[in-house]
Order: structure tokens, then C-alpha cells, then sequence
């Protein structure tokens, strides 16, 4: 055999270098996150065979790698985008539940955004969605490193419309005169109609909720162009309305679905997804990792509006009363589904069986990126890159699930997972579809589960077992070096004070802040209008 040529060495090496750094072989990438909201484990077709509505969600997983033990950071929307965003839990970022339509702060701001670092890296930053981490002042989107925003400012069952699509219990439209009917309904909002905003400015109110995934998708498209066209790599953080409540009354599915509106939403989100892909690999396939994930479990009070949970059915919490998905630390409260495509870079037809978490987003997309984790602070998520590529199937030790909302406080961390082992230091369970609600249990010794061969949670541990006494102690360390490592960190405290001047409002002379046309009487929501304004709020 005869000596290779010199070119061939330097090819080979680059191939080589090309394998051990993707990130300084390729230049940094363009990144899209895509977190769905109340979407079930089950929800995803590639996940659970009954599912049949997600076809291009499908196509994703087919053609990059299915992550299939990937976690939300908390159970409920805002503790969980915060997290996202910084890559830390509430304990540490100070975000432990949701903000509401007059809350006047949000997400700290000595908090940094994953907008943040990545902007300082030279990215282009858009934000399209739900936000949901302070719309007051300083804590918008445009001013947490975002150099776009379109979207709701919060979920989108936080104000009324002019059509509410479907709920449980039905919510009725917006008063369009005179003065506001004090409609006596539980869980709706029926006096300030829900805004959609560009940047700083209200451009429509009450929202056309029958257009906005339309909408989203366009915004979304132009976005990619401008960071294209200016030559800079782009992040665009898309948080979907898909499938939290009200559900629009998109074009029904075939009836081979049997979902009904469900299933006619869950097709809708599909095809978004699907037409986001398609408008990134125009741009270049290969340039652009596209991460796909749910924000938390399914929303088990709304019965048939709310997703699968898969096999994921915390069977223990059933028999004693209450939902185990949504607000809850059973899994079907924050195991969700999750994707990462980009081709030539993530191998294509994998499933891992990491245990990962949306946490992981930041550190990761930061290193591939090329920056800095912001210092002097701790971060519970990790750089899962090695995951990605195929190198490792190794992910977290240690996951610790805060509270979030079913029982204990909110934010607080009484459940965690060591390997195949998850602990309960408190069980509760939601509102279910019947009504009833889990009440609150501590248990000292904690029930632990053995999910390698208990995924339902159906059967804790016997305390007296040798398995039981023998993973006990390894927990008991992780727990008490898990609330250490909080208890010393750099911790931020959320405001979570309220103040009605707070609500989003384009016309406070009319019904519900209605604006007449889109556009008109827009807000425009910067301080030098706050100071000149009583109630065109931010």
C-alpha cells in the first residue's frame, strides 16, 4: 500500500478536526427552539402509535434524533421558560410560578437570557409567542435580548377574544360596547381582551386568535430572512400557543383521527412545525439546529382538550384522587416530548435514552455557539452537545422537579431522579378531568419508584426491600448536596407584585381596551409612555 498524498493528510485531518469540533469546522450555527405548550409525551406520533396527527413532527424524529426520557424544567409555563432561558431552576432564578395579566415584574433582571449571550455572540434574536416572564417595563422581551418580538405577552386564556374557541368551561367573546358585562365565569377573563404585540407596541386587541398560527409561521419567516440577508446566525425562540387552551378551530383532521378539536389543533401545531423546517433548510440545510420540546405536561382538567400522557400515567396519584400530569412532579407532569434536527451534524434516525431537560438548551446552545456561560452563578442544566452528536448517551445524574402547583411550595424541590430511581419527598395531583384534586402527602422515608421497570408509577418501593435500603443512602446524598448547592448559589427573587396599571391596554376609553383596527391607538411600551400615560400599559 502506498504512502497517502499530503493532500489526502490534510483532508483526512479535516474530517477528523471536522468530528472532535463541529463548531469550529462549521462556523456557529443558526439556532430555532420550538417549545409547544401543554403538549403530552403521547402527543407525538414517533412517541405513542395511536397518535396520527403529527406526520411532519414525525418526519423531524425520523431525520434527527427522538430524545425519549427529556424533561421540562418545571411543570407549569412561567417556572419553566425561566428556566429555559437561564439554564437554572426557580430555586435559583427566582421564577417559582406564573406571572399574571397585572404583575408588575418578571424574570430578575440580574438573571441573563440565553437572547443575551447569544446576542453578545453576534446572533440575531427573535422571539415569537408566548412570553409569559413579565410584560411590565424593563421586563418585555425587547429589553431581556431579543431584538424581535410578536406574539401574547402571557397565555393566551389571559384575556378574552372575539373568538374563544374551545374550552372547559366555555368562555364567552368580548363585550364590544358599552360597558363591560361582569360575566361571573371561573377561570375566564372577560373585561380585558387579550393584545398581540410587535416589539413594544400593541398592534392588535383583542387578538384573532384563528390567525395566529398563520401569523406566527410569517413572522417567523421574516425573521429568518432579515438575520440572513444581514449575514449574522440567528436564534429564534418560537413558543407555539399549541395545544394550551382555547384550542382554534382549525379545519378538522380526517376522521380516522377520532381527536376531534384535539386532534384538528394537534395537526395544526404538526404542520407549523413542519413549515418552520421547511423555511430553515431553504436557508441552507445543515446551517440551522432546530430543537423541538413541550413546556410541560397536558392539562388534565380540560378532559378532551387535553393531550396524552402516553404510558406516563402516575398510577399511585390516580388512586388517591387528582390529575398526574400538568402542575404535578409525576411524570406525565414534566416528561414531554422532544427532537433536535439538523442534518450532517445530529445523526439522523436515533433514539436516546438520556436523561436530559430543557435546562440543557442554554448550556448547550451557548457552547455551540462559541461563548461564555455567564459567571458567577451555578447553572442545573449541562452542555448535552456530546448527546447530540451521538458520541455519549449519558446525560444528567442527578434531576431535581420542583413544585409546581399540585403540592408543597411552589418552586421548591421535594422530588428528584437518581438514574433510574425517582424519589417523592411530597405527592399531590391536580385537578382532574372529574374534579377531584390529590391532596397533599410528605413522606419521610420518600416513596421511590423504580422506572426502569415501574414507568407507570404504580408500585413505590418496598421501604424494607434491600433495593430500597441500598439506593436509599446514594438519594439522601444527592438530595442534601442538591439543596446545598442552591442554598450557596447567587439567588434571584422575582417580583411577583401586582398592580392593574400593569395590563396591556391599546385604548383604556374603550370596552375590554379594544382597539378599533388593528393598529389604532397603538401602546407604545416604553417608559416615556408610561410616565405620560395612566393606563396604556405595558
Amino acid at each position: 500500500m502506498g504512502t497517502p498524498s499530503p493532500q489526502a493528510v490534510l483532508v483526512l485531518a479535516a474530517a477528523l478536526a471536522g468530528l472532535s469540533a463541529p463548531r469550529a469546522a462549521y462556523g456557529q450555527p443558526n439556532f430555532i427552539v420550538i417549545l409547544a405548550d401543554d403538549v403530552g409525551w403521547g402527543d407525538l406520533g414517533a412517541n405513542w402509535a395511536e397518535t396520527k396527527e403529527t406526520p411532519h413532527l414525525d418526519e423531524l424524529a425520523a431525520e434527527g434524533t427522538r430524545f425519549v426520557d427529556f424533561h421540562s424544567a418545571a411543570s407549569t409555563c412561567s417556572p419553566s421558560r425561566a428556566s429555559l432561558l437561564t439554564g437554572r431552576l426557580g430555586a435559583r432564578n427566582g421564577v417559582t410560578h406564573n406571572f399574571a395579566v397585572t404583575s408588575v415584574g418578571g424574570l430578575p433582571l440580574n438573571e441573563t437570557t440565553l437572547a443575551e449571550v447569544l446576542r453578545g455572540a453576534g446572533y440575531s434574536t427573535g422571539a415569537i409567542g408566548k412570553w409569559h416572564l413579565g410584560h411590565h417595563g424593563p421586563h418585555h422581551p425587547s429589553f431581556r435580548g431579543f431584538d424581535y418580538y410578536f406574539g401574547i405577552p402571557y397565555s393566551h386564556d389571559m384575556g378574552c377574544t372575539d373568538t374563544p374557541g374551545y374550552n372547559l368551561p366555555p368562555c364567552p367573546p368580548c363585550p364590544r360596547r358599552g360597558v363591560a358585562a361582569r360575566v361571573a365565569r371561573k377561570d375566564c377573563y372577560t373585561e380585558i381582551a387579550l393584545p398581540l404585540l410587535e416589539n413594544v407596541t400593541i398592534i392588535q386587541q383583542p387578538v384573532n386568535l384563528s390567525s395566529l398560527a398563520a401569523r406566527y409561521v410569517e413572522e417567523a419567516a421574516r425573521f429568518i430572512q432579515r438575520a440572513s440577508d444581514s449575514g449574522h446566525p440567528f436564534f429564534l425562540y418560537l413558543a407555539l400557543a399549541h395545544m394550551h387552551v382555547p384550542l382554534g378551530v382549525p379545519p378538522l383532521p380526517p376522521p380516522a383521527s377520532g381527536r376531534g378539536i384535539y386532534g384538528a389543533s394537534l395537526s395544526e401545531m404538526d404542520a407549523l412545525v413542519g413549515r418552520i423546517k421547511q423555511v430553515a433548510d431553504s436557508h441552507g440545510k445543515g446551517d440551522t439546529l432546530l430543537w423541538f420540546a413541550g413546556d410541560n405536561g397536558p392539562w388534565a382538567q380540560k378532559c378532551e382538550l387535553a393531550g396524552r400522557l402516553g404510558p406516563f400515567v402516575g398510577a399511585w396519584q390516580r388512586w388517591r384522587g387528582g390529575s398526574s400530569a400538568k402542575k404535578t412532579t409525576w411524570e406525565g407532569g414534566h416528561r414531554v416530548p422532544a427532537l433536535v434536527y439538523w442534518p450532517g451534524r445530529v445523526p439522523a434516525k436515533r433514539t436516546s435514552h438520556a436523561l436530559l431537560s430543557t435546562l440543557d438548551i442554554f448550556p448547550t446552545l451557548v457552547a455551540l455557539a462559541g461563548a461564555e456561560l455567564p459567571p458567577n452563578r451555578r447553572f442545573d442544566g449541562l452542555d448535552v452537545s456530546p448527546v447530540l452528536f451521538g458520541w455519549s448517551d449519558v446525560g444528567h445524574k442527578v434531576l431535581l422537579h420542583p413544585n409546581s402547583g399540585a403540592a408543597g411550595k411552589d418552586g421548591e424541590i421535594e422530588t428528584l431522579r437518581l438514574a433510574q430511581y425517582k424519589a417523592f419527598y411530597t405527592t399531590g395531583g391536580a385537578m382532574a378531568c372529574d374534579g377531584s384534586i390529590g391532596p397533599a402527602e410528605h413522606h419521610q422515608p420518600p416513596l421511590i419508584f423504580n422506572l426502569a421497570r415501574d414507568i407507570q408509577e404504580q408500585e413505590p418501593l418496598d421501604v424494607a426491600s434491600r433495593e430500597y435500603q441500598a439506593v436509599l443512602p446514594a438519594i439522601s446524598r444527592a438530595y442534601a448536596q442538591a439543596l446545598e448547592d442552591i442554598a450557596t448559589d447567587n439567588v434571584s427573587v422575582a417580583d411577583y407584585s401586582k398592580d392593574p396599571a400593569a395590563t396591556p391596554c391599546c385604548n383604556a376609553r374603550h370596552v375590554a381596551c379594544r382597539c378599533q383596527a388593528p393598529g389604532s391607538h397603538a401602546a407604545v411600551l416604553d417608559r416615556r409612555t408610561e410616565r405620560r400615560a395612566t393606563r396604556l400599559c405595558l
